[in-house]
Formats: structure tokens, C-alpha cells, sequence
């Protein structure tokens, strides 16, 4: 699973004009499933991102977690976090992983965040989306479970 995570003072997620999910301070996530990806790899990102030190305490430094200032979470499906532009001017999604199998995993890993007490709000899996974030700092990390 790869994970690409924002800090955010507030996101938001639509499908055809409907808003489908909003938060305030907290992450924005884009979540990619990969071939063969499984609990394990499910495991290391839902422990992991609500633990990440990366808001900052009163002097300034990266000294917070989501969970310590109780912020919320905004997880977006992204397949494309698979794409290997390696050959040729057009993405490779080889190693993406099946809708039908990915669907699963996804709804797991929300739910996984919701049972911690993380506020979590999401996309619609396989829709068109639009995303819109005001990026705190900026900040942007990414994450691979295979390279934890």
C-alpha cells in the first residue's frame, strides 16, 4: 500500500458536484493498493499515519500526532499511486491492484482508523473525484508498506 499524506488545515472530496466528505485540521490521504497488498501491509499504514509526529507542538516543532491533537482524517482512493512511467508517455496501472479486491482493503483500512477513534471521512471508491486541500506548511510525506 502506498500512501501520500497532507497536512491540512481543512480538505474536502466531491463526486459529480455532491460533497461526499470535509474535514477540518488533520490528513488528507491518498490511498493506493497495490498487488498483493494485505493485512500486513493494511497494519503497518493504519499504525503508523495516526502517529505520525508531524504537527507541531508550542515551540514549533514536529513534536504532535493526528491522534494527540485530535484532528480528523480524509481518505481518497488512488489507484494511480500505482502507475510506472517508466516506458513510453502513458501510466502503467499494472500493479495497481483489482477493484474487487482493493474495494475491500480500502473500506478495512477506513474502518481500521474509525475503531482507533480517528474521525474519518472519505471519497467514493472508483469515482471521478475532486479534491480540494489548503495544505498546511506545506506538508507532504509519503509511505510504502513494502518499505517500511
Amino acid at each position: 500500500m502506498r500512501a501520500v499524506i497532507q497536512r491540512v488545515k481543512s480538505a474536502e472530496v466531491h463526486v459529480d458536484g455532491r460533497l461526499m466528505g470535509k474535514i477540518g485540521t488533520g490528513l488528507l490521504v491518498l490511498l493506493g493498493i497495490g498487488k498483493g497488498d494485505g493485512e500486513k501491509d493494511l497494519t503497518f499504514l493504519t499504525s503508523k499515519i495516526p502517529e505520525l509526529r508531524i504537527f507541531e507542538d508550542s515551540t514549533g516543532k514536529f513534536n504532535l500526532s493526528l491522534k494527540e491533537i485530535r484532528g480528523e482524517m480524509l481518505i481518497v482512493s488512488q489507484f494511480t499511486l500505482y502507475g510506472d512511467c517508466k516506458k513510453g508517455r502513458r501510466p502503467s496501472f499494472s500493479e495497481a491492484e483489482d477493484p474487487s479486491i482493493a474495494k475491500g482493503l480500502y473500506q478495512r483500512f477506513v474502518q481500521t482508523l474509525r475503531e482507533q477513534g480517528i474521525p474519518v471521512q472519505t471519497g467514493e471508491f472508483q469515482a471521478k473525484m475532486e479534491v480540494h486541500l489548503i495544505n498546511h506548511g506545506p506538508v507532504t510525506l509519503i509511505l510504502d508498506s513494502r518499505q517500511g
